[in-house]
């Protein structure tokens, strides 16, 4: 079972950043590499949304709304992804998660990020 654990979210005014983290602390890289993997968020009365996803070949593919503000990076040797968000807005506020592209369980915990205008 891939258990993902999603860290770095917080409070910030609109215009700055954040650096979103996502470990497989019990991965092992023969696990972890092949993965095909993604952020999502989930805001107050909306649903889950795909925003960014990283392939195992590295390749990456955003929604609209974070395309040149957002960037979704992987490191195999830490087991983790990341996504660095720029210029963020209060539109931006959500739980962000991340899971397996193309699962709809093993939700995990997520991390708040929050926007102030």
């Amino acid at each position: 079972q891939v258990r993902l654990v999603e860290s770095g979210g917080g409070l910030v005014q609109a215009g700055g950043s954040l650096k979103l983290s996502c470990k497989c602390p019990r991965c092992i890289t023969s696990v972890f590499n092949p993965l095909d993997l993604g952020w999502y968020r989930q805001a107050p009365g909306n649903q889950r949304e795909l925003v960014a996803l990283i392939t195992s070949a590295r390749t990456t593919n955003y929604d609209d709304s974070v395309k040149g503000r957002f960037t979704i990076s992987r490191d195999n040797s830490r087991k983790t992804i990341y996504l660095q968000m720029n210029s963020l807005e209060p539109d931006d506020t959500a739980v962000y998660y991340c899971n397996q592209v193309g699962r709809d369980d093993n939700w995990g915990q997520g991390t708040q990020v929050t926007v102030s205008s």
